[in-house]
Order: structure tokens, then sequence, then C-alpha cells
């Protein structure tokens, strides 16, 4: 005979202990109970906390995964990113945590570490795990037609940073292109002429974006010294360039970076030839992560907010989940240049002054 195990029935999924004694420790209905369990927007604040206690009392244990053969929602992302170790990913996920947080998600995190082989893997298990939503970074090389798969398997996907396939699609980004503009701008303004940009060897969109702002901004400006070194981006990789842009002639006196990570591998490589920073090579990075304040010179950088990116990628997860068929929505974010020591504009008052934060 068949056997109704729902949860509004009182079944025991954590030992003897059933959502009617929940709701009677906590004072509630057990359909209250119920509505808690499932994250509902329904439950007030304060009954859901009376709620939460009662079952962390009672060492109630909700089987999720029952539950999610029941219903339809399992108050879960994926998140896809390809670069675990760069601090910029820490920033974003700190984002998306916070934004789930509230509303009673939480987020599972794969790192692809740019493989398209890998990332199928962790996509595919994640849909065996009933995720909501994705919100993916694309892995280079992710061919378009993976948007088609995940529409196919209706598993909602956010890109962030990268993007792929043809418009309309959710996305959550910054403007790299007007970043690379506005470190140009601030470095012509400084009276420099022979700008070099470091980092990139992929045809990603993230990539194709800070290259098309590099050639713009020296077009714009009239530059005849033009040098975009391809790399990967890491802080070897900065090291390493700078030591190749530095043996050549003319040698750039400013470099621009593709992120801070390669940007502190020059600086590094600079001091390594006895240079300083921000008086024989101006550098600027990408991304304003902790560090670029508290390093040795402080790294100027294009400030491209990635906690707020996690913010807004998984308010447009869950507004994708809540609404699948709404308006497919773009977020692109405005960067910042903040000024600091290894560009040499604001070396005197560096002596004085706390690196800008």
């Amino acid at each position: 005979m068949a056997r109704d195990e729902s949860p509004s029935r009182g079944h025991r999924e954590s030992g003897s202990v059933t959502l009617q004694d929940i709701a009677a420790h906590a004072g509630v209905s057990r359909a209250t109970v119920s509505l808690v369990l499932r994250a509902s927007p329904l439950v007030a604040e304060r009954t859901r906390a009376k709620v939460q206690r009662s079952i962390k009392s009672l060492g109630y244990v909700y089987n999720r995964g029952a539950a999610a053969l029941r219903g339809s929602r399992t108050s879960t992302l994926g998140v896809v990113v390809y670069d675990i170790a760069n601090p910029f990913f820490g920033a974003m996920v700190a984002g998306i945590d916070a934004a789930l947080n509230r509303v009673g998600y939480v987020s599972f995190l794969a790192n692809s570490e740019d493989s398209p082989k890998r990332q199928q893997r962790f996509l595919e298990r994640m849909r065996e795990h009933r995720v909501d939503g994705i919100l993916l970074c694309p892995a280079e090389g992710t061919p378009p037609t993976l948007v088609e798969t995940l529409n196919a398997w209706k598993l909602p996907c956010v890109q962030v940073l990268r993007h792929i396939g043809t418009p309309p699609f959710d996305y959550a980004g910054t403007d790299f292109r007007l970043g690379v503009n506005l470190a140009i701008d601030h470095l012509v303004a400084h009276g420099h002429e022979r700008i070099a940009f470091i980092g990139g060897h992929t045809e990603h969109s993230a990539t194709r974006e800070r290259w098309q702002g590099y050639r713009e901004a020296i077009d714009r400006h009239g530059l005849g010294y033009q040098r975009l070194l391809r790399s990967t981006v890491t802080r070897r990789d900065g090291f390493e360039a700078i030591g190749l842009l530095l043996g050549e002639s003319p040698a750039p006196t400013a470099v621009v970076c593709h992120n801070d990570l390669v940007a502190f591998g020059a600086m590094l490589g600079l001091q390594r030839q006895g240079l300083t920073p921000g008086v024989d090579c101006a550098v600027i990075g990408t991304d304003n992560v902790e560090e670029a304040a508290l390093s040795a010179p402080a790294l100027t950088s294009v400030a491209t907010h990635p906690y707020a990116i996690g913010e807004e990628a998984a308010r447009l997860a869950l507004r994708r989940i809540n609404h699948p068929d709404g308006a497919r929505e773009q977020v692109v974010l405005s960067p910042q240049l903040k000024v600091r020591e290894s560009c040499g504009a604001c070396r005197t008052a560096s002596r004085v002054l706390a690196p800008t934060l």
C-alpha cells in the first residue's frame, strides 16, 4: 500500500522528531514549520527565527533531498568560476552568499580551472542535485550552445564577468573597456606616451573588451606606441612580461595589467631589477582586490566591484527563478580608478596620507 511521506503529514525525517513536535515547541502551526523549512518568504522573520530555534533545540534535520523530490525548489544555486585562487572571486562569492543568505538560499561552488570539460561535469552534477539555478563564469572555449543546453534542462542561468551566446541573456559584470580607458586617460594626463598592456591570452569576452579599450584609448590619444603582450593572468606572468618589455627598445614607461595579480607580478619584476614602480615605470592593475591598498608600493587599480557583481548576479538568478518568462536583464557596473603610489601620481602625497581603500 502506498504511504504519503510528506512533512505536512508529520513524517519523522529526523529520528523521533516530527513537524508537529517542532510546531508545539515553537507555538506555531505545523504548516508554518513546513513553510520555514522550505524557506518561504511568507513567514515573518520573527516567527522564522522562533521556529529555527526550536528546530535546533530539538535536533531536527530536514531531509532536503526527499523534499526536493516532492517539490520544485531546493533553495540552492550552483556557482561555477574559473579561478578560485584569484581573490577577486573570493569577494564575488561573498557578495553572492550575502544576497542568498537574505532569502534562505545557499550556494554550491565549483572551480572549472578554465576547462570546458571540467565545467560540463560540474554542471551535470549540479543538475543531478536539483539546484534551482546556475551562476556561470564561462570557461575559455565554452561553446555558445551551452546556453541552449541549460535552457533545455530548464535550469536558469546567469552569466557572470564573461558571456557567451547571442543576447539577450541574464548577465552581471563590469565595463572592462571603460576601465582600461580610465587607466590610460590617467597615465596620458601624467605625461606617459609609451603605455603597454599586459595579460589575456585568449579571446573570451572579458579579454576582448579589455583589449578593445586599450586600442581605443591609444588611438584616441594619438599615441604612436602600442604594445599588447598576451599572457595568462598570474603573478608569474606579470613578472615575466615586465622583464620582456624592459628589454625592448623603446621600453614602455607605463603598463596597464589585465588584473591585480599580473600587476603585483610586474611590480615585483621591476623591483628585482632595481627599479621602483611609480618612478621608473608606472603600473596600474584591474579589480582593486584588498591587497592592492596594502602592497608596497600601494597599487593603483581599476575597481571592478566584485562583491557588488556577486550580489547582482544572485539577484538576477532569484528573479529568473521566480519569473521564468520575464525579460532578460544585463547589469554592467561602472568601474572606478583608485589612484595610489604605483602609477607615480601621488608619490609625494603618499608620504603623509594613508593609501586609498
